[in-house]
């Protein structure tokens, strides 16, 4: 088991900046997958950007060059969101797998107004 807690949102002009953190409640250093999910009103939720036990990350094509995720420490991990547009606008979710299991934070609300 592993609880997630998201925190950093809020409310910001386009062009702006926001720094997400997630918090577990214990070690993620060694788990199959770290990453951000966002979840627009009236949309399916989507991958943001993702970084696998490999080392390897993934990124939206809609942030890349924008948003940079990184593990600040072996409990957490965290999402810079640069450049911020309207249509970033969304409920942003920490995930983390662990072999066929999926755990979730309860999100945070990022508003980017024009």
């Amino acid at each position: 088991q592993v609880q997630l807690v998201e925190s950093g949102g809020g409310l910001v002009q386009a062009g702006g900046s926001l720094r997400l953190s997630c918090a577990a409640s214990r070690s993620i250093s060694s788990v199959n997958s770290v990453g951000w999910y966002r979840q627009a009103p009236g949309k399916q939720r989507e991958l943001v950007a993702v970084i696998t036990n490999s080392g390897r990350i993934d990124y939206a094509d809609s942030v890349k060059g924008r948003f940079t995720i990184s593990r600040d420490n072996a409990n957490t991990v965290s999402l810079q969101m640069n450049s911020l547009k309207p249509e970033d606008t969304a409920v942003y979710y920490c995930n983390v797998r662990v072999n066929i299991f999926n755990y979730w934070g309860q999100g945070t609300q990022v508003t980017v107004s024009s």
